[in-house]
């Protein structure tokens, strides 16, 4: 039916309606032929003598949109309508139809982008220049979903034949204006999900920037687009899913082609191409023979064709095997191993990809041989560009690796310099990592890669390291002249200690001054080969200022302990009162004075203890202060950041600790006096020797009886032999031990007994309450191990 339609570029009328405004003609065929018929048509639609009193519309959109459905809803136009159950081609050429009581003439253009012509894109480009040129208000029509594409809402043919209609038709009229055409955009299948306004925005910046992007004439370079083309927009609900909503928004985008006194009314007086209605055909006509013999929207040659396939299928084939060759180095790299030599392979397989494309593709048009093989050669970079940065980077971090080893091994044992270790360690880096991004670069004019950046990302990293183990070396070589200084110190402080003397602290600090020179230079001269500077200098300073005095002050701490002061003060109250001033023991005798010696020995050492108790030299020349930079120093041994309390620090021996050692030594010295009273008392109460005698005079009988009794002299000499046997192995002690735990258990027992058979409560007043003196006794016999048991 549809091509008995078309036959003689005339269709049947329409069975309902008037025959003369039903009728349709094809305008242009699918051969690009204009029919001579138009005028003939025009008269029976009854326009001829309209003047200028008529109205013409075209639409544009892809094939298969609905453009032919969306006429004949708005016009009453007949125009044939898609088969839904085929989805193929149904207007081939240019149709035009009268619409149904209007004045408007409506051309249906065959759609864009269709199957059956492929890539012949020189009928759509031409009907849709001839549609833009002829009409007054041209129908976009497209899906909602190709709002924001390129291709899928056609605008790069819009591109082009807004492009061509400027330089044919884009001239003024004598008046100083143009004609303008409104384009009016139906966006189709509009769920409402994006506003419509959001879409209006979308299409207005996209055909703004396509005018911008024109290769305008001369004369109209600075045309606007406003000049020409007025932009209007409207949506249309799905046909079938909202067909009330269709059918709703159809009458009232057809009332604005009806309506005069809508204030959207799209056929205004200004896109009126001011041709009379009997000279339509022929104006058509000529138009249609412009955009036929214009050069700009002609299809490229078969030879351009044909160099453009070969080309491209040259190009592919260079382009695998370079991907194969690739290949082999690109998970190496990804792993992050440096690859040697991979600068000189990436450029062997540029090299032979591009000779393979030139052997084969050069004799073909070299317009496009040439522009393929730019494209090439972009893609060949494109792949070999992350190579590059990934051998830039897998080499970054190698040479940071070597420089950190080479400076580890540089840096053992003693006799090294520091700052000659770092410097030929970071040079040999640098130049590490220069050659190797040298050497992959492949082509420093065409590609434009660079290495400088990453460079200088490694010399920053490779600072920051140096900074880092300079510190470290700082920080170790402080801490070793910490330890020899502590060796050093310990001797005049223990010596000086020891004697006890009033100027003992001028002693310790006059070692103290000059240990510390020593030290101070000691680390000048190390810290010289560290490059450190001025500000990092007198902080490490300010610190082994402050760690050797804690060390000092440790030092005195350690000799000045409890255990240890009490001892050194036995020791100098020993040497006073047990011997004279020639050094030789003393045996004291009843009539030596032991008091007084006592009381100047306990005296002269008691004096000792405010003497430890605080620093404080006698000679004020020699008095140490510790420098305010040191006090404030955070580099201490406990990592506190607070500051020193150094006035704190001369203080050895608080008030407590004073009283307390003071107390316990009176108690020592205490034991020694009674010790010393006893063995008075001692050489006092001997036996007189006379005694012995009467002994031996009272005794005789007894004796004589023993010995010359058989009995009594056997068991005397069993005793004698137990005796002898006894201490010889030294069992004497435990046997006296035993019998005096037997004894004192016997008692015990018995008196327990007593007191059970008595039942007596023992008197609150037996209870015998030990004195204070028997309290100084019982100690002193529990340190001389004479405690009775």
């Amino acid at each position: 039916m549809a091509a008995e339609l078309k036959q003689n570029h005339v269709g049947r009328p329409q069975v309902n309606g008037d025959h003369s405004t039903s009728e349709r003609i094809q305008i242009v065929d699918e051969e690009k032929k204009f029919t001579p018929d138009l005028t003939t048509q025009i008269e029976k639609w009854g326009l001829r003598d309209a003047g200028f009193s008529y109205d013409i519309v075209a639409v544009f959109g892809s094939q298969s949109t609905g453009k032919s459905t969306l006429l004949n809803r708005l016009f009453g136009t007949n125009f044939d309508v898609m088969d839904e159950t085929k989805r193929q081609q149904t207007t081939k050429g240019i149709w035009m139809c009268r619409g149904k009581n209007m004045n408007v003439m409506v051309m249906d253009v065959e759609g864009t982008d269709g199957r059956e012509r492929g890539e012949d894109q020189d009928f759509e480009r031409k009907s849709a220049l001839f549609s833009l040129a002829s009409s007054e208000v041209l129908l976009i029509n497209l899906w909602e979903h190709q709002v924001g594409l390129y291709q899928g809402a056609n605008m790069g043919l819009l591109k082009t034949v807004l492009e061509v209609n400027l330089g044919l038709f884009g001239k003024k009229t004598q008046d100083g204006t143009s004609g303008r055409t409104l384009l009016l955009f139906v966006i189709r299948d509009h769920i409402g999900q994006t506003p419509l306004a959001n879409l209006q925005n979308t299409l207005t910046v996209d055909i703004q920037r396509i005018w911008e992007s024109l290769s305008k004439p001369k004369d109209l370079q600075d045309s606007r687009m406003a000049d020409y083309f007025d932009l209007a927009f409207t949506a249309l609900p799905h046909k079938i899913l909202s067909a009330d909503a269709f059918e709703s928004e159809v009458k009232r985008l057809r009332n604005r082609f009806v309506d005069k006194q809508d204030p959207e009314y799209v056929f205004k007086p200004a896109y009126h191409k001011r041709i009379p209605a009997d000279g339509v055909a022929f104006y058509m006509e000529n138009i249609w023979e412009q955009v036929q013999s214009n050069k700009d929207l002609d299809l490229p040659t078969q030879q351009e064709l044909l160099a453009q396939f070969r080309c491209d299928e040259i190009s592919a084939v260079a382009l695998a095997e370079f991907n194969e060759q690739a290949k082999s180095q690109k998970r190496p790299i990804e792993a992050g191993k440096v690859v040697d030599g991979v600068g000189e392979m990436m450029r062997s397989w540029r090299k032979m990809a591009l000779e393979r494309y030139d052997r084969d593709a050069s004799r073909y048009h070299q317009g496009v041989y040439k522009r393929k093989r730019t494209d090439l050669l972009a893609a060949i970079d494109a792949i070999l560009s992350p190579l590059f940065l990934g051998q830039l980077k897998n080499l970054h971090k190698l040479c940071l690796s070597t420089f950190k080893k080479d400076i580890l091994d540089g840096l053992k044992g003693d006799d090294y310099d520091f700052a000659e270790v770092v410097g030929k360690a970071r040079t040999k880096c640098e130049k590490r990592f220069t050659e190797g991004a040298k050497e992959a670069v492949v082509d420093p004019e065409s590609t434009q890669w660079s290495w400088e950046d990453e460079l200088e990302l490694l010399k920053e990293e490779v600072k920051i390291v140096g900074d880092q183990c300079r510190k470290d070396e700082t920080k170790k070589m402080v801490n070793t002249i910490e330890r020899n200084f502590k060796k050093q110190i310990s001797e005049p402080v223990e010596m000086a200690l020891h004697k006890a003397s009033p100027n003992m602290w001028d002693t310790i600090l006059i070692a103290f001054k000059e240990t510390l020179d020593k030290t101070e230079s000691s680390y000048l001269s190390k810290a010289r080969s560290f490059n450190c500077t001025e500000e990092e200098n007198t902080l490490a300073l300010a610190t082994l200022r402050r760690r050797t005095w804690q060390a000092l002050r440790s030092k005195i701490d350690e000799q000045t302990a409890e255990a240890v002061i009490l001892g050194k003060l036995r020791g100098h109250f020993e040497e006073r009162f047990r011997y004279d001033e020639q050094g030789v023991p003393r045996v004291w005798q009843p009539g030596d004075d032991i008091d007084g010696a006592f009381k100047k020995a306990k005296d002269d050492t008691l004096d000792l203890i405010p003497l430890y108790s605080k620093i404080k030299p006698v000679n004020l020349s020699v008095e140490y202060t510790l420098p305010d930079d040191a006090i404030a120093a955070s580099a201490d041994t406990s990592g506190s950041s607070e500051e020193y309390d150094f006035n704190a620090s001369l203080t050895v021996l608080s008030e407590t600790r004073t009283l307390d050692i003071t107390n316990k030594f009176r108690k020592d010295a205490d034991a020694y006096y009674v010790e010393a009273k006893r063995s008075t008392v001692s050489s006092i109460a001997h036996i007189p020797l006379w005694m012995y005698g009467v002994l031996v005079v009272l005794g005789w009988n007894e004796a004589m009886m023993l010995l010359f009794n058989p009995i009594y002299f056997v068991m005397l000499v069993g005793l004698a032999g137990a005796a002898y046997v006894v201490l010889q192995l030294g069992l004497a002690g435990p046997l006296i031990q035993v019998g005096r735990t037997v004894a004192n258990e016997v008692q015990r027992q018995a008196t327990d007994r007593m007191r059970e058979h008595f039942r007596e409560p023992v008197p609150a007043q037996a209870t015998r309450v030990r004195s204070a003196d028997d309290d100084d006794e019982y100690e002193l016999r529990s340190r001389r191990g004479t405690t009775p048991i």
